[in-house]
């Protein structure tokens, strides 16, 4: 009897502990020097990328496996209506006009009809921009949920740069949300191919 009720307890400490860590993971932020968190795992160099479904301009769906066989520049944002994701969604697409091989694409919860509106009248020609409004893929799979702050409920800064085989190669959850990403880094990786 003893021993069965050891084993009951270990299991039940097992099962709770592993429960636990599974229910919630929160990272450190800050929105203007004021903490905040991001709830779940954000991917890191070396992770496959997790695949997901958004919703693009024309209001069709896209998946990462859509993009089988590329690179992927992955951008997710509070909003293309703030300063800071504007001048990164512009800059991205700068930088990389005229890299073969390579999608650059951007997520957020903004409407598809914002997106288009913002990339028409910003001459945004060389990015996919895309919304997760409908299916909120990118908040359990990529842990980009901000939880607290002005912002609470869309998603922080962060960029993943992925291989042929959409493997992470390069991430980077900007710890301050109104910080531009490290351009620089992200496309260095592609330029230098380091797998």
């Amino acid at each position: 009897m003893k021993k069965i009720f050891t084993f009951v307890v270990v299991v039940l400490f097992i099962f709770l502990n592993t429960a636990t860590l599974a229910v919630e993971r929160i990272t450190q932020l800050s929105f203007k020097q004021k903490p905040i968190e991001t709830i779940g795992v954000f991917p890191s160099v070396g992770d496959a990328a997790p695949d997901f479904k958004l919703i693009k301009t024309d209001l069709s769906e896209v998946s990462l496996s859509d993009f089988k066989g590329k690179r992927v520049i992955f951008n997710i944002f509070p909003s293309v209506d703030t300063s800071v994701c504007a001048i990164q969604l512009k800059k991205f697409n700068q930088k990389v006009a005229g890299l073969d091989n390579t999608v650059l694409l951007f997520a957020s919860l903004d409407l598809p009809f914002a997106f288009k509106r913002f990339c028409a009248a910003e001459n945004i020609d060389n990015a996919i921009t895309a919304s997760d409004y409908r299916y909120r893929d990118l908040a359990d799979a990529y842990g980009v949920t901000m939880k607290g702050g002005p912002l609470d409920g869309l998603y922080a800064r962060a960029v993943l740069v992925l291989d042929e085989d959409h493997k992470i190669i390069y991430s980077e959850l900007v710890k301050e949300v109104t910080d531009e990403p490290n351009y620089d880094a992200a496309l260095s990786v592609l330029r230098s191919g380091l797998r």
